[in-house]
């Protein structure tokens, strides 16, 4: 096997014709005399330089990826053309399988979710043999049994509040996506647009109408194009900018995405070397911020599609970002830590160390005085830039901090701040921000809480689960007043501007859309 300079000429020469291409080409040509060649009347398929290329990046996977007794070294980091590779494998948890790939939204949620339900069943079998141990210590003659009388420890179970279900004549069902669906967004600036992401290597712009019974039109399909040498065809998250003409995207390759409303991809944004995991508009609109596997978050400039500033502070997977304001931002990682940090300088303005595990979650409250965050440690803790140990340390958990929300607050409001967490132990947690107290526990669900969004007037809870529900509850008293039974879990659910409708991913391909009547 050999390859001559000629032949590289020659298929270069081709590229740059098929390209379009033609003063570079012409120029090439009279610099390598590649007119002058025996090859230039040879049978070459179009694009054949693109399609050698591609042959020669999977060739460098598998040299990369098999050791010498043929096994599989475990990689998540893509092959690209240009520059070094660098697998990312992160660090082993003795706690559970490493092999659900740490990090994306889905198997993230799959792990923690098995890792809880083995934690349950072997509690419940050290329960089962402490009472079988138990009776084999009893006398007989204590077991003594009265019909009809009621033990001295007897509790009268509390009623039960009506929960009314939304009927299937006020949800809309959105089919078109060919694998499950893992993220939505509702337009900041119109009430009837939204967006989803999903495992098919798509993002879909609806237009959703007023009534439930209106005819739907087909959305906008924003296709992803995978990296070549990634299976996965995942959008892991999505983003609107403020003024809402713009959104964005980010990819399980690598790569974020600006389109216009209408579709039209503005800008390609590519410097990760790993599945982007978290992504944020600032208020302003001029920056993006992206998280991935590749342990760095971007600064993106969204005028030019360029990389900005890229932080690389984290020894774990970034798992979530956010802003403070147009300048300043959050991270926080798979390493347990969370960083702050500010456009233009290298260095983090702070770093919270408290958390013991992954730190699934943070959110800045309404007022930036606050961060929240939520963690793998069964942990949610209040922080601020004034101190560096947390303020307060919120442990009524008992299993995983997944999502968490705050309400909507005013500054002159006298009403307390209130912080919303959702965990794996199948709970929502409403907690006092001025005292770290919790007010109230919504217990409704029967599987891990996944997500949880306030309305716009911070009245109501929106909360999903994968128990195929979608619950609503009242925030004042914690009382369920809504509830919806999918066809399958519940992975986002995000209200709308008005207030009045309530979208939900589903692990069936589609999204519901509910119209809630309060």
């Amino acid at each position: 096997m050999s390859v001559t300079s000629e032949e590289i000429n020659y298929l270069i020469f081709r590229y740059l014709q098929e390209s379009g291409f033609v003063h570079t080409g012409f120029a090439f040509q009279n610099e390598t005399h590649i007119h002058k060649s025996e090859l230039k009347n040879a049978n070459v398929q179009q694009g054949a330089l693109v399609n050698i290329l591609q042959k020669g990046l999977q060739y460098t996977d598998l040299e990369l990826h098999v050791n010498e007794d043929g096994s599989e070294r475990e990689c998540n980091g893509p092959v690209a053309l240009i520059g070094p590779h660098r697998c990312d494998k992160l660090a082993k948890k003795t706690r559970r399988d490493e092999s659900m790939g740490r990090g994306h939204k889905r198997d993230r949620k799959d792990g923690k979710k098995g890792h809880r339900q083995l934690r349950d069943r072997e509690k419940r079998a050290r329960t089962e043999a402490e009472e079988d141990e138990s009776m084999m210590d009893m006398d007989p003659a204590d077991d003594v049994s009265v019909v009809g009388t009621p033990t001295a420890t007897a509790v009268e179970t509390p009623e039960v509040p009506e929960v009314k279900i939304i009927p299937a004549s006020d949800a809309i069902t959105l089919k078109g996506h060919t694998a499950d669906v893992f993220v939505c967004s509702w337009n900041p600036a119109s009430p009837s647009l939204l967006a989803s992401g999903s495992g098919d290597a798509t993002a879909r712009i609806w237009q959703i109408p007023t009534n439930p019974e209106d005819a739907l039109q087909d959305p906008i399909v924003l296709k992803h194009l995978p990296a070549l040498t990634d299976n996965n065809k995942d959008v892991t998250a999505m983003d609107w900018n403020a003024a809402g003409t713009l959104l964005a995207t980010g990819f399980y390759d690598g790569q974020a995405r600006i389109w216009t409303q209408k579709g039209q991809l503005r800008h390609l944004m590519s410097q990760h070397r790993g599945p982007i995991f978290a992504l944020k508009w600032n208020k302003k609109g001029n920056y993006i911020l992206t998280g991935s596997l590749d342990h760095t978050t971007i600064v993106w400039d969204t005028a030019t599609g360029e990389a900005k500033q890229q932080h690389e502070v984290h020894t774990g997977a970034v798992l979530d970002v956010d802003w403070l304001d147009n300048s300043t931002f959050a991270t926080s990682s798979s390493d347990g830590k969370i960083y702050v940090c500010k456009v233009g300088t290298q260095e983090p303005l702070k770093v919270f160390t408290g958390h013991e595990d992954e730190v699934n979650a943070i959110r800045w409250d309404p007022h930036g005085e606050y961060l929240a965050s939520g963690s793998d440690d069964f942990t949610a803790k209040i922080w601020s830039m004034d101190q560096d140990n947390c303020v307060f340390n919120l442990t009524a958990h008992e299993d995983a901090v997944y999502d968490m929300a705050w309400a909507p607050h005013s500054k002159t409001s006298k009403e307390p701040r209130i912080l919303a967490t959702a965990s794996f132990d199948t709970s929502v947690r409403l907690w006092d921000a001025g005292t770290g107290d919790c007010l109230r526990v919504l217990s409704r669900h029967i599987e891990a809480v996944y997500t949880v969004a306030f309305n716009p007037t911070g009245t109501y809870l929106a909360t999903g689960s994968p128990d195929h529900t979608i619950n609503i509850w009242r925030v004042r008293d914690g009382v369920p007043v809504k509830t919806y039974q999918g066809e399958g879990g519940i992975f986002e659910v995000d209200w709308n501007k008005s207030g009045d409708k309530v979208a939900a991913c589903v692990a069936n391909g589609t999204l519901v859309v509910a119209h809630v009547k309060l």
